[in-house]
């Protein structure tokens, strides 16, 4: 199993927008810390195309998507500038495979933190504010037949982010209390509160600050941090328009053409 190979299947999927098949069935040995390199490699690939690490992502924090993949986790994946849609920006949706639309709050972090020993404490005074964010997030991996390590070496799955316009001071909200709601052409689609990710949003940011420090990676000062999906993911196709609201921290839409 060569990962660097592995890892340029996946990228070579997303330019060219053809799927291919699961690893986890093509590579029946691949273990999640096998799937985390494959990650990094396929970083290092974007990074040498020039392409710039903004912020990263924490997926399956909700226990239904735990229970769904048979884990006990969050994993994570990496943000890059080429990913970000300004607000009110539509999605191209040709440019995705399967994109579904997620509702997560999104951490500026104004210092740097990196585990071990991080604590939702330390999470606070390192943030600068939260916003409103929608996750775009696809699979390189045929019709999202995917296990855990193929989420993971597919960086998380992750695609696009849009955020909002209003950054608020963390210590003016409970994070654990705040609610959202989310529609899809003009109807509600789910709803739900920030202790749906991994019981306090900043507790995923924790998790991942911890995470990270097993491969000496830190999170920087001025990265943007999505801290999960509050509620499930919903499909998107062109012509879909998606409204996200948090209280206290306005509307965000997004439109797909």
């Amino acid at each position: 199993m060569n990962k660097r190979d592995i890892a340029a299947k996946l990228l070579q999927a997303e330019s060219e927008r053809v799927p291919i098949d699961t690893l986890t069935e093509t590579y029946p040995g691949l273990t999640v810390e096998d799937a985390y390199r494959i990650q990094l490699e396929g970083i290092s690939m974007k990074l040498a195309q020039g392409r710039k690490v903004i912020g990263k992502k924490i997926g399956l924090t909700s226990k239904g998507m735990q229970k769904l993949l048979g884990v006990n986790e969050p994993d994570y994946g990496h943000l890059f500038d080429n990913m970000l849609l300004l607000e009110g920006e539509p999605c191209q949706r040709q440019e995705l495979l399967l994109p579904k639309v997620e509702g997560e709050l999104a951490f500026v972090l104004k210092d740097t933190l990196k585990g071990p020993g991080v604590t939702i404490a330390d999470v606070y005074r390192a943030t600068e504010g939260v916003m409103p964010a929608f996750e775009i997030v696809d699979s390189r991996i045929r019709d999202w037949k995917i296990k855990l390590a193929d989420t993971i070496a597919d960086n998380g799955s992750s695609a696009r982010l849009v955020l909002g316009s209003r950054l608020v001071p963390v210590q003016d909200l409970d994070l654990r209390l705040i609610g959202m709601v989310l529609e899809k052409n003009g109807e509600m689609v789910s709803s739900g509160a920030g202790a749906e990710v991994w019981g306090h949003p900043a507790a995923a940011v924790a998790w991942l600050a911890n995470k990270l420090a097993e491969f000496d990676i830190a999170l920087e000062a001025g990265e943007i941090i999505l801290s999960g999906a509050v509620t499930a993911a919903e499909v998107a196709e062109s012509g879909d328009v998606f409204t996200l609201s948090f209280d206290g921290l306005g509307c965000l839409n997004l439109k797909f053409i």
